[in-house]
């Protein structure tokens, strides 16, 4: 399907797929200093993106990570009524180490039950959440209940939507 045939909400989550992946890729190759190139979108029952890291081919599953279905509208702009603000008010002034710890194993468990057409599959998870921060992460990372069973080679995360530090969850 080409983009100018895809509903609004699907444009969205495929820009929003893209920035994370780019971003990612950025950040990866400062880090480690291998080339990480050429990014591209795939259908259906393959991950969402691909690219080469340095000549090798690796397919990217792109998931986002937010407080709460309420946050997420937040972050993605849409309009919220009085009673969703007062409620993200009153989340931002109780962040959980045990909300973060349950939200991240939630969405690690459900992206361990998709299987790809692909030789070599990493998830990233980008944290779009303003809760939590590297720092947050960091501290529950040993706590951490990954799936034992999934289709992912690796496992990143980055840790903050505007200015983001790698973290890999799986090593």
């Amino acid at each position: 399907m080409k983009p100018s045939e895809l509903r609004d909400s699907d444009l969205e989550k495929l820009q929003l797929e893209h920035q994370a992946a780019k971003l990612f890729l950025r950040c990866y190759e400062q880090q480690f200093g291998i080339p990480m190139r050429h990014i591209w979108h795939n259908e259906p029952n393959m991950p969402d993106v691909s690219c080469y890291q340095g000549e090798q081919r690796l397919d990217i599953e792109v998931a986002h990570l937010y407080g709460s279905d309420k946050e997420a509208m937040a972050v993605l702009g849409r309009s919220l009524s009085l009673n969703i603000q007062r409620e993200l008010a009153a989340m931002a002034q109780a962040p959980s180490e045990r909300r973060l710890l349950i939200a991240l194993e939630r969405l690690l468990k459900q992206k361990s039950l998709k299987r790809y057409h692909s030789e070599r599959t990493w998830l990233l998870i980008r944290n779009a959440s303003t809760l939590w921060h590297h720092d947050d992460f960091i501290s529950i990372a040993g706590q951490l209940d990954c799936p034992s069973h999934h289709a992912f080679e690796q496992i990143w995360l980055l840790t903050d939507f505007y200015n983001p530090d790698l973290l890999r969850l799986d090593a």
